[in-house]
């Protein structure tokens, strides 16, 4: 009976490894070929400027796609490359009450992104991702920003990642 279940265990796993290009348990469907990624420096083009948020957005793409792929990152020239920019950083009024006063604001960060194929430029992009985090009116934006900040960058990159390697 063990070596049954034994046997049937090896067969399984070796069904979950065949199969075509390299699929992980995320949904990443990233071509066999495929073996590194580079992630450039996002620079921050927008009006105000947060000299936090370059490094934020870049380490946190960067740590996704180490821990969600098996692909080695790489300087320069990966076989899929990430590069952009920070293009809107913004807090504006939402939730008007009766009395004309904002309930909550919106922090928005925009960022412009690139990405690059080289086994496939059919999904090479370039597109615009925003994101943004409510926060109470009668709070500073600068006691919840880096907070906000945080969870921003996080489905930032989520959305960049699954655009970029997750087809669906």
């Amino acid at each position: 009976m063990l070596k049954r279940i034994n046997t049937l265990l090896i067969l399984m796993t070796a069904l979950l490894l065949m199969g075509c290009g390299v699929y992980s348990f995320t949904g990443a469907s990233i071509p066999a070929e495929a073996k590194t990624v580079s992630i450039q420096y996002f620079p921050n083009n927008a009006n105000l400027v947060n000299p936090l948020l370059s490094d934020m957005i870049t380490n946190t793409l960067r740590d996704y796609f180490m821990n969600q792929t098996s692909l080695d990152e790489v300087a320069n020239d990966g076989d899929l490359a990430i590069e952009g920019e920070i293009v809107d950083y913004k807090t504006s009024p939402t939730a008007i009450t009766g009395d004309q006063v904002a309930a909550l604001n919106r922090l928005t960060i925009t960022v412009n992104v690139r990405f690059f194929n080289r086994f496939d430029e059919s999904k090479n992009f370039e597109q615009k991702f925003s994101q943004y985090e409510d926060y109470p009116s009668t709070q500073e934006l600068t006691s919840v920003q880096e907070t906000l900040i945080g969870t921003i960058c996080d489905k930032l990159c989520e959305d960049i990642f699954n655009k970029a390697v997750v087809n669906w």
